[in-house]
């Protein structure tokens, strides 16, 4: 894709937040997508196919960048229980940043058809992997109790961190999601650590 046809599917996708954490998934309309990414109706169907095809791209890139923020940050980090509190810090803060995309993907992904699900939780897979990458290693390195049950072990910690995004979004963001890092990294390592 050339720059040029990047920057508009990032503009469409941009758009494309907006609009679904204002009316909810299934009132938007591509129209009104095309209207406020400001480009043509026909434009949009360039670069995808439909809106289904609109909000798995969206999670697709979005996640993407978010794991690669996860790598990059974790690149000189080799202990397992600083890791767990930078991915819970960059979770935070990401969507507090971004409360367009917490709404979209905290919300809005619930109400999608099975399908759909299907095809988002291939976007979530990487970060998934990368959580049990950590716990593995903190396993490894003797930091994390050696009888975890790895798999669901990274579903808790993804789990509870997606559940605290929920709360702070339906609460109307009364408080600092960011703030909350301490405390849920506190009650992660309590189960995590090795005695």
């Amino acid at each position: 894709m050339t720059s040029r046809k990047k920057e508009k599917y990032h503009q469409i996708l941009d758009a494309a937040v907006k609009v679904f954490a204002e009316n909810g998934y299934h009132k938007s309309q591509v129209s009104k997508i095309a209207k406020v990414a400001g480009v043509a109706d026909g434009t949009i169907y360039l670069y995808f196919k439909n809106k289904d095809d609109i909000l798995i791209s969206l999670f697709q890139e979005k996640l993407g960048e978010l794991v690669e923020k996860f790598h990059t940050s974790l690149e000189h980090i080799s202990n397992a229980e600083e890791a767990i509190r930078t991915i819970c810090h960059i979770h935070y803060t990401e969507l507090e940043g971004n409360i367009d995309f917490a709404y979209v993907t905290q919300i809005e992904l619930r109400q999608s058809n099975m399908e759909m699900r299907v095809a988002i939780g291939q976007a979530v897979k990487p970060y998934i992997q990368l959580l049990e990458s950590v716990v593995n290693q903190g396993i490894k390195s003797g930091q994390f109790r050696a009888d975890l049950d790895v798999k669901l072990t990274r579903l808790l910690l993804f789990g509870a961190m997606d559940e605290v995004v929920t709360t702070w979004l339906i609460s109307g963001q009364k408080y600092s999601l960011s703030e909350q890092v301490d405390k849920s990294v506190e009650f992660f390592l309590k189960g995590l650590k090795a005695t």
